[in-house]
């Protein structure tokens, strides 16, 4: 019986998820591109998709659904992901030799301009975090700036921050992390940093094994990127910060400060777990930049 190409964006879905460890975001991303991609393969190709279908694809066909997705309002960040989600797909069935197709391979990815991470300034990141911790529970307020106090003194991902286990505290002057692709890093831990942690850890009022989740919500659930972003939702109206002030922002002081200060740049991809050099480079953008609106401003030709 032939194959539904269904039935293998499942058993995709299902790799990525244990064999990979593709986040939870990446994983419904990718679940929602292949999904739109095979609603318009079924009308393209008119009727089922199989894998032999799959197999019989060129370039013109991946193009036409790029083209179909643009029409609908989508960016040049979303065709690279879309193509990429494509990708990765028939990567799976060429390396569980179901089926090897070269039409995904053989289209242009869009080329995108990145743009500069938007750091919160040392003061805001301070303030940021001694507001966190005024809460009208105690424990909570212990959780947020202890979270925070991470982000910021370590550098973590939020999804990575969120990871950590009760069994991790006391923490040792370095952690261990697991990060993107599978990657793992050492990183260093402030005092600072293991004492709000120690602070949070004392006052949770729910049990737990070991592995149990360190953060928790309010009703004892392990915490979610969302409550995280709640968190910073509170505190940019409360401080007045800008709206790209987000927990990932928190990272990107880290980087951006430690830079600023002298920090090593290879030193700082290490911290960060960037695979590539020019991915933590666009943090000495920053820098470079803010130093030309005020010589601009300063100078007399200005």
């Amino acid at each position: 019986m032939a194959r539904s190409a269904q039935d293998l964006k499942t058993e995709w879905l299902a790799s990525l998820a244990h064999e990979r460890r593709a986040s939870p975001h990446t994983l419904r991303a990718y679940g929602d591109d292949m999904a739109r991609f095979l609603v318009f393969l079924h009308e393209h190709l008119g009727g089922g998709v199989t894998a032999a279908k799959l197999a019989r694809l060129n370039p013109a066909d991946i193009r036409a659904f790029i083209t179909v997705r643009r029409a609908q309002g989508l960016g040049a960040k979303g065709v690279q992901r879309a193509l990429a989600a494509v990708r990765s797909f028939f990567r799976y069935l060429a390396r569980e030799n179901i089926l090897d197709s070269a039409a995904a391979r053989s289209v242009r990815t869009p080329r995108i301009r990145r743009g500069l991470p938007r750091p919160l300034s040392e003061v805001d990141a301070a303030r940021a975090i001694e507001q966190a911790g005024e809460h009208d529970v105690e424990w909570l307020g212990l959780r947020d700036a202890a979270l925070l106090t991470l982000l910021y003194g370590a550098g973590l991902r939020i999804s990575e921050a969120l990871s950590l286990k009760r069994g991790d505290v006391p923490l040792a002057q370095t952690l261990t992390i697991l990060g993107k692709g599978n990657k793992e890093r050492v990183v260093p831990v402030l005092a600072q940093v293991r004492d709000a942690i120690d602070a949070y850890a004392k006052l949770i009022p729910f049990t737990g094994a070991k592995g149990a989740p360190l953060f928790l919500s309010r009703r004892g659930k392990p915490m979610s990127p969302r409550g995280a972003q709640l968190v910073m939702e509170k505190l940019r109206r409360g401080l007045g910060l800008s709206e790209r002030a987000t927990p990932h922002a928190m990272r990107h002081s880290f980087a951006t400060h430690l830079l600023a200060n002298g920090g090593d740049l290879r030193a700082v991809q290490e911290l960060l777990g960037h695979a590539s050099l020019s991915t933590t480079q666009t943090y000495t953008e920053i820098d470079t930049r803010k130093l030309m609106e005020v010589y601009e401003k300063a100078h007399p030709r200005g």
